[in-house]
Protein backbone atom coordinates (compact mmCIF):
# COMPACT_ATOMS: atom_id res chain seq x y z
CA UNK A 1 0.00 0.00 0.00
CA UNK A 2 2.97 2.34 0.92
CA UNK A 3 4.93 2.08 -1.92
CA UNK A 4 1.25 2.33 -4.13
CA UNK A 5 0.58 5.61 -2.39
CA UNK A 6 4.33 6.48 -3.02
CA UNK A 7 3.98 5.63 -7.07
CA UNK A 8 0.50 8.03 -6.94
CA UNK A 9 2.40 10.87 -5.36
CA UNK A 10 4.72 10.51 -7.87
CA UNK A 11 2.67 10.06 -10.72
CA UNK A 12 0.77 13.43 -9.33
CA UNK A 13 3.48 15.65 -9.64
CA UNK A 14 4.50 14.90 -12.84
CA UNK A 15 1.30 15.82 -14.09
CA UNK A 16 0.99 18.76 -11.90
CA UNK A 17 4.72 19.96 -13.35
CA UNK A 18 3.19 19.18 -17.25
CA UNK A 19 0.34 21.70 -16.46
CA UNK A 20 2.22 23.90 -14.82
CA UNK A 21 2.00 27.36 -14.68
CA UNK A 22 -1.93 27.56 -15.22
CA UNK A 23 -2.14 31.61 -13.30
CA UNK A 24 0.30 33.58 -12.63
CA UNK A 25 3.80 32.87 -10.42
CA UNK A 26 5.02 35.81 -8.37
CA UNK A 27 8.46 36.64 -7.91
CA UNK A 28 9.44 38.24 -4.66
CA UNK A 29 12.45 40.81 -4.42
CA UNK A 30 13.83 41.47 -0.79
CA UNK A 31 14.95 44.80 -1.63
CA UNK A 32 13.06 47.97 -2.80
CA UNK A 33 12.03 48.83 -6.40
CA UNK A 34 15.45 50.48 -8.55
CA UNK A 35 17.94 48.41 -6.42
CA UNK A 36 20.38 46.04 -8.64
CA UNK A 37 18.76 43.20 -7.20
CA UNK A 38 15.13 44.49 -8.93
CA UNK A 39 16.60 45.68 -12.02
CA UNK A 40 18.20 41.74 -12.72
CA UNK A 41 14.60 40.79 -11.44
CA UNK A 42 12.79 42.26 -13.59
CA UNK A 43 15.10 41.62 -16.92
CA UNK A 44 14.65 38.24 -15.90
CA UNK A 45 11.23 37.82 -15.46
CA UNK A 46 10.23 39.23 -18.81
CA UNK A 47 11.61 37.13 -20.63
CA UNK A 48 10.88 33.79 -17.96
CA UNK A 49 6.99 35.06 -18.53
CA UNK A 50 7.70 34.15 -22.31
CA UNK A 51 8.81 30.76 -21.04
CA UNK A 52 6.33 30.14 -19.11
CA UNK A 53 3.66 31.07 -21.01
CA UNK A 54 2.08 33.11 -18.07
CA UNK A 55 2.51 36.51 -16.25
CA UNK A 56 5.55 36.74 -13.44
CA UNK A 57 4.97 39.66 -11.34
CA UNK A 58 7.74 41.24 -9.52
CA UNK A 59 6.54 41.81 -5.20
CA UNK A 60 8.96 44.08 -3.54
CA UNK A 61 9.28 42.74 0.05
CA UNK A 62 12.06 44.87 0.89
CA UNK A 63 13.52 45.39 5.30
CA UNK A 64 14.79 43.08 8.02
CA UNK A 65 18.36 42.24 5.98
CA UNK A 66 16.14 40.48 3.31
CA UNK A 67 13.63 39.20 6.02
CA UNK A 68 10.65 40.00 5.34
CA UNK A 69 11.05 38.72 2.06
CA UNK A 70 12.21 35.38 3.13
CA UNK A 71 9.28 34.80 5.25
CA UNK A 72 6.28 35.98 3.01
CA UNK A 73 7.92 33.49 0.99
CA UNK A 74 8.03 30.75 2.89
CA UNK A 75 5.06 30.58 4.35
CA UNK A 76 3.25 30.48 0.92
CA UNK A 77 1.99 27.31 -0.43
CA UNK A 78 4.68 25.21 -2.18
CA UNK A 79 2.81 24.85 -5.09
CA UNK A 80 5.46 26.79 -7.72
CA UNK A 81 3.47 30.08 -7.75
CA UNK A 82 6.04 31.81 -5.23
CA UNK A 83 9.78 32.37 -5.93
CA UNK A 84 11.56 33.91 -3.83
CA UNK A 85 15.20 35.91 -4.94
CA UNK A 86 17.18 35.08 -2.25
CA UNK A 87 20.52 37.18 -1.30
CA UNK A 88 24.02 36.71 -0.14
CA UNK A 89 22.47 38.27 3.28
CA UNK A 90 20.03 35.43 3.49
CA UNK A 91 23.23 32.89 3.74
CA UNK A 92 24.70 35.19 5.87
CA UNK A 93 21.80 35.86 8.60
CA UNK A 94 21.43 31.99 8.17
CA UNK A 95 24.86 31.72 9.87
CA UNK A 96 24.57 34.96 12.64
CA UNK A 97 20.83 34.66 13.47
CA UNK A 98 18.89 31.50 11.94
CA UNK A 99 15.44 32.80 11.77
CA UNK A 100 13.86 29.07 11.78
CA UNK A 101 10.72 30.01 9.43
CA UNK A 102 13.06 30.36 6.57
CA UNK A 103 16.57 28.52 6.47
CA UNK A 104 17.59 27.98 3.04
CA UNK A 105 18.18 24.77 2.18
CA UNK A 106 15.69 23.62 4.34
CA UNK A 107 12.56 25.74 4.79
CA UNK A 108 13.42 27.42 1.14
CA UNK A 109 14.41 24.96 -1.28
CA UNK A 110 17.26 26.07 -4.30
CA UNK A 111 16.15 26.14 -7.92
CA UNK A 112 18.86 28.27 -9.36
CA UNK A 113 21.58 31.22 -9.20
CA UNK A 114 21.02 34.04 -10.89
CA UNK A 115 23.74 36.34 -10.54
CA UNK A 116 27.13 36.81 -9.12
CA UNK A 117 28.89 40.28 -8.60
CA UNK A 118 32.44 40.12 -7.00
CA UNK A 119 33.69 43.46 -4.86
CA UNK A 120 36.12 45.34 -5.51
CA UNK A 121 37.97 46.71 -2.76
CA UNK A 122 38.38 50.85 -3.15
CA UNK A 123 39.92 53.51 -1.19
CA UNK A 124 40.08 57.17 -1.37
CA UNK A 125 42.93 58.58 -2.87
CA UNK A 126 44.16 60.32 0.50
CA UNK A 127 45.49 56.51 1.53
CA UNK A 128 48.99 56.51 1.16
CA UNK A 129 48.52 52.93 -0.35
CA UNK A 130 48.51 51.99 -4.41
CA UNK A 131 48.97 48.60 -3.44
CA UNK A 132 46.96 46.37 -1.34
CA UNK A 133 50.46 45.38 0.38
CA UNK A 134 50.83 48.51 0.85
CA UNK A 135 47.72 49.12 2.56
CA UNK A 136 48.28 46.16 4.63
CA UNK A 137 51.99 47.44 6.10
CA UNK A 138 50.54 51.09 6.36
CA UNK A 139 47.52 49.23 8.50
CA UNK A 140 49.90 47.52 10.89
CA UNK A 141 52.25 50.92 11.02
CA UNK A 142 49.62 52.27 12.07
CA UNK A 143 46.52 50.22 13.81
CA UNK A 144 42.97 51.69 13.92
CA UNK A 145 44.26 54.69 11.72
CA UNK A 146 42.29 53.29 8.59
CA UNK A 147 38.43 53.11 8.38
CA UNK A 148 35.97 50.47 6.62
CA UNK A 149 32.67 51.04 5.52
CA UNK A 150 29.94 48.78 5.83
CA UNK A 151 26.05 47.75 5.63
CA UNK A 152 26.17 46.89 9.27
CA UNK A 153 25.64 43.88 10.53
CA UNK A 154 24.79 41.09 8.60
CA UNK A 155 26.01 42.77 5.53
CA UNK A 156 28.15 40.65 2.84
CA UNK A 157 30.27 44.49 3.44
CA UNK A 158 31.10 43.69 6.55
CA UNK A 159 31.83 39.95 6.18
CA UNK A 160 34.59 41.14 3.54
CA UNK A 161 36.13 43.70 5.73
CA UNK A 162 36.26 41.36 8.51
CA UNK A 163 37.78 38.66 6.44
CA UNK A 164 40.48 41.35 5.08
CA UNK A 165 41.37 42.25 8.56
CA UNK A 166 41.64 38.33 10.14
CA UNK A 167 43.55 37.19 6.24
CA UNK A 168 46.13 39.81 7.17
CA UNK A 169 46.29 40.56 11.01
CA UNK A 170 45.15 44.09 10.52
CA UNK A 171 43.34 46.33 12.76
CA UNK A 172 40.86 48.58 10.71
CA UNK A 173 37.62 50.34 12.04
CA UNK A 174 34.24 49.60 10.98
CA UNK A 175 32.09 52.63 10.47
CA UNK A 176 28.21 50.84 9.63
CA UNK A 177 26.43 52.33 7.24
CA UNK A 178 22.18 51.87 7.01
CA UNK A 179 22.47 49.97 3.40
CA UNK A 180 25.40 49.67 1.61
CA UNK A 181 26.09 52.21 -1.08
CA UNK A 182 24.87 54.66 1.20
CA UNK A 183 28.73 55.59 2.05
CA UNK A 184 29.54 56.86 -1.51
CA UNK A 185 29.57 60.12 -0.47
CA UNK A 186 31.57 59.80 2.44
CA UNK A 187 33.95 57.69 0.89
CA UNK A 188 34.76 60.20 -2.11
CA UNK A 189 34.74 62.66 0.62
CA UNK A 190 37.41 61.33 2.51
CA UNK A 191 35.55 60.88 5.66
CA UNK A 192 35.72 57.02 5.26
CA UNK A 193 38.73 55.31 3.87
CA UNK A 194 38.04 51.79 2.45
CA UNK A 195 35.27 49.94 1.08
CA UNK A 196 33.44 46.86 -0.96
CA UNK A 197 31.65 47.93 -3.87
CA UNK A 198 30.06 46.18 -6.56
CA UNK A 199 32.38 47.05 -9.87
CA UNK A 200 29.68 48.91 -11.61
CA UNK A 201 29.19 51.53 -8.87
CA UNK A 202 32.83 52.62 -8.58
CA UNK A 203 34.10 51.81 -11.92
CA UNK A 204 33.53 55.54 -13.13
CA UNK A 205 34.96 56.74 -9.60
CA UNK A 206 38.30 54.77 -10.39
CA UNK A 207 38.32 56.59 -13.51
CA UNK A 208 37.82 59.75 -13.15
CA UNK A 209 40.44 59.06 -9.79
CA UNK A 210 37.82 60.04 -7.34
CA UNK A 211 38.60 56.18 -6.00
CA UNK A 212 41.76 53.90 -5.66
CA UNK A 213 40.84 50.31 -6.59
CA UNK A 214 43.20 47.93 -4.87
CA UNK A 215 42.02 44.57 -5.48
CA UNK A 216 38.85 42.23 -7.09
CA UNK A 217 37.82 40.08 -4.21
CA UNK A 218 37.49 37.06 -6.22
CA UNK A 219 39.69 34.04 -8.06
CA UNK A 220 40.03 36.17 -11.03
CA UNK A 221 40.21 39.88 -12.80
CA UNK A 222 36.74 41.55 -13.65
CA UNK A 223 36.76 41.93 -17.81
CA UNK A 224 35.43 45.53 -17.14
CA UNK A 225 38.47 46.31 -15.05
CA UNK A 226 41.36 44.27 -16.15
CA UNK A 227 43.93 46.70 -14.71
CA UNK A 228 42.90 45.79 -11.20
CA UNK A 229 44.24 42.84 -9.58
CA UNK A 230 42.32 40.06 -7.38
CA UNK A 231 43.33 40.64 -4.22
CA UNK A 232 44.76 37.13 -3.70
CA UNK A 233 47.80 38.23 -6.30
CA UNK A 234 47.99 41.35 -3.44
CA UNK A 235 48.78 38.79 -1.23
CA UNK A 236 45.39 38.33 0.47
CA UNK A 237 43.60 35.72 -0.56
CA UNK A 238 39.78 36.18 -0.09
CA UNK A 239 36.78 36.10 -1.50
CA UNK A 240 33.55 38.63 -1.35
CA UNK A 241 30.86 38.09 -3.49
CA UNK A 242 27.25 39.05 -4.01
CA UNK A 243 25.18 36.64 -5.28
CA UNK A 244 21.26 36.20 -5.44
CA UNK A 245 19.22 33.08 -6.93
CA UNK A 246 15.74 31.59 -7.06
CA UNK A 247 14.28 29.53 -4.25
CA UNK A 248 10.80 28.08 -3.58
CA UNK A 249 8.95 27.12 -0.07
CA UNK A 250 9.81 23.54 0.78
CA UNK A 251 7.70 20.93 -0.39
CA UNK A 252 7.44 22.09 -4.55
CA UNK A 253 7.29 18.79 -6.32
CA UNK A 254 11.27 18.67 -7.97
CA UNK A 255 9.74 18.37 -11.32
CA UNK A 256 8.32 21.69 -11.03
CA UNK A 257 11.87 22.90 -9.59
CA UNK A 258 13.29 21.18 -12.72
CA UNK A 259 11.25 23.20 -14.68
CA UNK A 260 12.30 26.50 -13.24
CA UNK A 261 15.85 25.95 -13.37
CA UNK A 262 15.40 25.13 -17.08
CA UNK A 263 13.57 27.82 -18.20
CA UNK A 264 15.25 30.36 -16.05
CA UNK A 265 18.99 29.04 -17.05
CA UNK A 266 17.92 29.20 -20.88
CA UNK A 267 16.92 33.10 -19.93
CA UNK A 268 20.35 33.68 -18.41
CA UNK A 269 21.91 32.04 -21.48
CA UNK A 270 20.36 34.53 -23.86
CA UNK A 271 23.08 36.68 -25.81
CA UNK A 272 21.48 40.44 -24.49
CA UNK A 273 21.63 38.77 -20.96
CA UNK A 274 25.08 37.50 -20.95
CA UNK A 275 26.58 41.10 -22.53
CA UNK A 276 24.57 43.05 -20.36
CA UNK A 277 26.06 40.99 -17.31
CA UNK A 278 29.39 41.52 -18.24
CA UNK A 279 29.19 44.94 -18.76
CA UNK A 280 27.89 45.09 -15.20
CA UNK A 281 31.00 43.10 -14.17
CA UNK A 282 28.90 40.12 -12.86
CA UNK A 283 28.39 37.15 -14.21
CA UNK A 284 24.98 35.32 -14.76
CA UNK A 285 24.53 31.63 -13.24
CA UNK A 286 22.01 28.83 -14.46
CA UNK A 287 22.85 26.21 -12.24
CA UNK A 288 21.00 22.90 -11.67
CA UNK A 289 19.54 23.21 -7.96
CA UNK A 290 21.94 20.77 -6.77
CA UNK A 291 24.68 22.55 -7.40
CA UNK A 292 23.30 26.04 -6.43
CA UNK A 293 22.22 24.16 -2.79
CA UNK A 294 26.20 23.54 -2.39
CA UNK A 295 27.31 26.71 -3.30
CA UNK A 296 24.63 28.05 -0.86
CA UNK A 297 26.09 25.65 2.30
CA UNK A 298 29.37 26.77 0.85
CA UNK A 299 28.65 30.77 1.51
CA UNK A 300 27.25 29.93 5.34
CA UNK A 301 29.97 27.95 6.47
CA UNK A 302 32.33 30.10 5.01
CA UNK A 303 30.83 33.64 6.73
CA UNK A 304 29.59 31.79 9.49
CA UNK A 305 33.35 31.39 10.51
CA UNK A 306 34.41 34.93 10.05
CA UNK A 307 31.39 35.56 12.50
CA UNK A 308 32.81 33.50 14.96
CA UNK A 309 36.61 34.28 14.55
CA UNK A 310 35.36 38.02 14.19
CA UNK A 311 33.04 37.83 17.55
CA UNK A 312 30.23 39.38 15.62
CA UNK A 313 27.06 39.19 16.86
CA UNK A 314 23.56 39.94 15.64
CA UNK A 315 21.96 42.90 16.97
Amino acid sequence: MRLLLAALLVLASHVEAQTYPTKPVRWIVPTGPGSAVDVNARRVTSKLAEALGQPVIVENKPGANSMIGAREAARSAPDGYTLYQAVVNNAINDALAPDPCCVLNDKLIAVTRLYTTPLVMVVNPAVPAKTLKEYVAYAKANPGALTYASGGTGAITQMVGELLKLTAGIEVREIPYKAIGAELPDLTGGHVATAFLSPVVIRDHVRAGRLRALGIADVRRLPIMPDVPTLAEGGVPIEGLGWNGIFVPAGTPQPIIDRLQADISKVLRLKDMQDDAATLGTVAGGERPQEFAAFVRGEVQKWGKVIKDAGIKAE
